[in-house]
């Protein structure tokens, strides 16, 4: 229901003497209410409009906590290999020298300009400063993420068609 046909049912119930008329769609509820006679004179009339949330709302919260889970698998998976000693150790330093491409946005982060095309990185390739790496798709808009450092792809940090939040880390590089 619009503004208009809004008002033109108040005017109705108004004129037509009825206390009360409530219309229900499944997407909102409308009541009009309507005084006694001595308060219609003053012109007096409530309008209540109920509408409920989008239904796409929840389903966008059901959606955000799925790719938490992921991170916390793989921080769970190097979990075991402290006990192995020195592993873990080494692999901590190698990772101290290793420079991180991170989101500058909140968007979708895809690997490829389209499901056809060729990835825009992959491990072991080579990258220099201004090399498309990703698109982060932020409001339907398609962002091309250029790295800011020169070198050799590492390891990817993320799935693709994921969520990424902003400064949330998505290749490793060693830089060269």
């Amino acid at each position: 229901m619009n503004q208009k046909e809004i008002q033109d049912l108040i005017k109705f119930v108004s004129k037509s003497g009825v206390t009360e008329v409530e219309i229900e769609e499944k997407d909102f509820k409308i009541t009009i209410k309507s005084e006694s006679k001595k308060k219609k004179e003053k012109e007096e009339n409530t309008v209540y409009i109920q509408q409920p949330m989008p239904q796409q709302m929840p389903q966008q919260q059901v959606q955000a906590p799925a790719p938490q889970p992921q991170p916390e698998q793989q921080a769970q998976s190097p979990a075991p290999s402290p006990n192995d000693g020195g592993g873990s150790k080494a692999e901590a330093k190698e990772d101290d020298n290793l420079l991180t491409i991170k989101s500058p946005m909140i968007g979708t982060f895809y690997r490829a300009s389209s499901p056809e095309k060729p990835l825009f990185v992959e491990v072991g390739d080579t990258v220099k400063t201004g090399d498309t790496v990703c698109i982060i798709e932020a409001m339907k808009l398609f962002n091309e993420i250029e790295s800011e450092v020169s070198g050799k792809i590492v390891k990817v940090l993320v799935d693709d068609a994921t969520p990424v939040e902003y400064d949330q880390p998505l290749f490793l590089v060693e830089p060269s």
